[in-house]
């Protein structure tokens, strides 16, 4: 993924833009007005159905953003048991009264809120809550993080078979699902799957990670492969439905996220500035109409190769303003040293040159963080080979100067070109 967490990767995943230039890098920010319309849906136009549906309340900003784009734009609590979201009677002001609700009524990652409003919100949904547990989910139903929306696994993907189901070719369908996100609560058939004596291998703790406890971080992993066998399973129903009504040998079924999560590296959540492989190497998966067996690819990839490898099998041109490339086997073009590009810059104004930072340039086998702006970290390098060291855990930056040089080079000539428009003359 080009980005470590919903906003810039969504917004990547969409435009085929990196975050430095689509400029989605702050939490629940919004894409470059100038770039509103360099979008997917936007680029199948109307001879195609376009359909979208996000859980995820910071990807439902883009689909805002979108909606002129957008021919049923299903709401975030479509196949929800509870919901109170502000925006639902807000229809022309959905993304500000997002905003006023996640910057004012509730505190999320360390953000300031109201005591009584938000208290006031609060109290108010779990009356409409507790209408809608039931025991077939011991840890509560899933639901999206501090915010009043809450589902059962099941009914959402019945939802999105009826959609599927529903729909007229051609068609563009997006469906953003919060889950396997957390918080991890299972169906009651998940709830104790790999309760065993699992125990992470010690990782020496970044300065700029959260330093949760080792236990917590076991207790936090199995819940989250529990969670995840859940989604597996209703996911494996949902490919079942496609195939018995046909629509999986019609359709291009793509499988990706936005970001990982990265438990194993001590950080307890993903909005973090680190960006080491378990938050940023997603799932890709494909299945094309008429494919009967499977096909590993191992070429250099990033999610802004999905805008222009899907354009090109709608046989839709690529825009020039496209920095993604289309997607093998799709493409005959083989480039093992492509260098491609991550990045978080969160608490860096959308609006100015990215000073505090961190950068990712993978060239090859070769990885080069790039950390810039944090206190203690104000110019810091690390150099991994991820094909002979995996886990990240022996930096290089020292041993290979040559290799460390050439990169550095390259990564700080891309985000200088980055950053020239926001430079003060």
């Amino acid at each position: 993924s080009a980005g470590n967490y919903t906003t810039p990767g969504t917004a990547s995943l969409l435009t085929g833009m990196y975050p430095w230039t689509h400029r989605a890098i702050n939490q629940a920010g919004l894409i470059k007005r100038v770039h509103e319309t360099r979008n997917l849906f936007r680029l199948f136009g109307p001879a195609q159905q376009r359909v979208a549906f996000s859980q995820n309340l910071w990807a439902e900003v883009f689909l805002n953003q979108f909606e002129g784009d957008v021919d049923l734009h299903l709401p975030p609590d479509s196949f929800s048991d509870a919901a109170l979201l502000v925006g639902e009677n807000l229809e022309n002001d959905s993304n500000a009264a997002f905003r006023a609700f996640d910057d004012s009524l509730l505190s999320i990652e360390n953000t300031p809120s109201s005591l009584i409003l938000g208290m006031a919100e609060k109290i108010r949904f779990a009356r409409r809550l507790a209408h809608a547990q039931g025991k077939d989910y011991p840890r509560g139903l899933p639901g999206l993080v501090d915010y009043p929306l809450y589902f059962r696994l099941e009914k959402v993907f019945d939802g999105v078979m009826t959609q599927c189901q529903n729909l007229s070719p051609p068609y563009l369908a997006y469906f953003h699902l919060w889950s396997p996100h957390e918080p991890y609560r299972p169906h009651s058939k998940f709830a104790n799957a790999f309760d065993d004596d699992f125990r992470f291998v010690p990782k020496p703790a970044h300065p700029l990670g959260d330093r949760t406890p080792q236990d917590s971080l076991g207790r936090l992993q199995r819940r989250y492969d529990q969670y995840i066998a859940n989604v597996d399973y209703e996911f494996g129903r949902l490919l079942d439905h496609l195939q018995e009504t046909g629509i999986l040998d019609r359709s291009y079924v793509i499988v990706t996220s936005d970001h990982g999560q990265m438990i194993e590296r001590g950080v307890h959540g993903h909005v973090t500035p680190l960006l080491y492989e378990p938050v940023i190497h997603i799932p890709l998966l494909i299945s094309a109409p008429g494919r009967a067996s499977r096909q590993d690819i191992y070429s250099p990839s990033v999610n802004i190769d999905l805008l222009p490898t899907l354009l090109q099998l709608a046989g839709i041109d690529i825009p020039d303003w496209c920095a993604g490339q289309v997607l093998q086997p799709f493409s005959a073009r083989q480039d093992q040293q492509r260098s491609i590009f991550s990045m978080d810059a969160k608490t860096n104004s959308a609006f100015g040159p990215l000073k505090r930072a961190t950068v990712v340039l993978r060239k090859g086998a070769f990885k080069l963080i790039a950390y810039h702006g944090y206190q203690g970290f104000e110019e810091a390098y690390e150099l991994y080979d991820i094909e002979n060291d995996p886990e990240e855990l022996q930096d290089l930056s020292a041993a290979e100067p040559a290799e460390f040089g050439r990169m550095k080079e390259e990564l700080l000539d891309a985000l200088a070109d980055a950053n020239r428009p926001y430079e003060r003359n």
